[in-house]
């Protein structure tokens, strides 16, 4: 039977992955891989990490003397594996590439929902028996221009819902797809135009080295004063510090996270009875126009079925040499 080291784990990664298959030992781990970690792995021949853990060319090059032939992603984003010594060494990387768009798009207008109502802070006050309505004026989606920046499958879904609400969609990619763009009657723009258009931002673009801190001091400074920021996508996305800056000014009226650039250690973790150790996190969350969740926009019966169906499933290929999940290798 299969054995795999499962890092990062927690009671429903556990639960969803011992349902989908029988046919895999499992040794789960709650601690992160790391090259410090990787050693627990020994006698396995797969290893299933997340977003967090840290498979660099050193962590590899131990898990490949270990006789590790697989490292399974349960998750799409890539960019905590060093793919490029992966292949020198020979050590397949599979991920899942779309457990459900639906999930994180309709997350991303449940913040936007939350913020523009003060849904939390009316949630809050009414549990306190206070049912004045002073300081809790929202405004409506309808009719504002929405920037959809990354027009992947979320960033579709998202705006094809942004449609339904009767906003403006407005879209920038650096592979723009007309055709859709057409059915939708969403238009297409230049990064500068986006920003000085719109009233609502949203990211929906992986990290890389082209977008680390793509709003950033000046893009702040582009946007329209007031502009509403959604982020779901990769904390590092966004300078922390130039989005607090802008807030402190005004230049920004609203955010909404469900990522953050420093969110390793931090988020999905148990905190609550120990000093944060984080500077910015604590000030973003001291404004009254910042909502954070704590990276759960994936988190649906619905999405956790499907990285268990599709991690399984490629983790049984590794016995049977058949071809990878299409779509899932690296």
């Amino acid at each position: 039977m299969l054995e795999t080291a499962v890092y990062d784990t927690k009671p429903y990664d556990r639960q969803y992955l011992t349902a989908a298959t029988h046919h895999i030992k499992w040794r789960f781990h709650e601690f992160r891989l790391s090259a410090d970690t990787a050693v627990a792995a020994k006698g396995a021949q797969a290893v299933c990490v997340f977003v967090h853990d840290v498979a660099d060319r050193s962590c590899l090059a131990t898990l490949s003397k270990l006789g590790i032939r697989l490292l399974a992603l349960r998750c799409a984003g890539h960019n905590n594996v060093d793919l490029a010594a992966a292949r020198a060494l020979n050590l397949a990387v599979v991920r899942v590439p779309a457990y459900s768009p639906h999930a994180v798009a309709e997350h991303t207008i449940a913040l936007l929902l939350a913020l523009s109502r003060k849904i939390h802070r009316a949630y809050n006050r009414v549990r306190e028996h206070n049912f004045a309505l002073n300081s809790l004026i929202g405004f409506e989606i309808h009719g504002k221009t929405v920037g959809v920046v990354g027009t992947g499958k979320i960033g579709r879904i998202t705006a094809q819902i942004f449609r339904g609400f009767g906003a403006q969609v407005v879209a920038y990619d650096p592979a723009p797809s007309q055709d859709w763009a057409a059915q939708q009657n969403v238009t297409y723009l230049d990064w500068q135009a986006l920003l000085a258009q719109s009233d609502i931002i949203s990211l929906h673009l992986p990290l890389l080295t082209e977008t680390h801190h793509l709003l950033n001091a000046e893009a702040f400074g582009r946007m329209k004063r007031g502009v509403i920021v959604l982020n779901t996508s990769r904390g590092k996305l966004i300078d922390t510090r130039a989005l607090i800056a802008a807030l402190k000014r005004g230049a920004v009226g609203g955010i909404a996270l469900d990522v953050y650039e420093e969110e390793e250690g931090i988020f999905f973790e148990d905190l609550s009875d120990q000093v944060l150790l984080d500077d910015l996190l604590p000030r973003l969350l001291s404004f009254p126009n910042v909502l954070i969740t704590a990276h759960q926009a994936f988190f649906t019966h619905e999405a956790m079925t499907e990285i268990a169906r599709v991690t399984t499933t490629n983790l049984l290929k590794l016995e049977t040499a058949e071809p990878w999940l299409p779509g899932t290798a690296l």
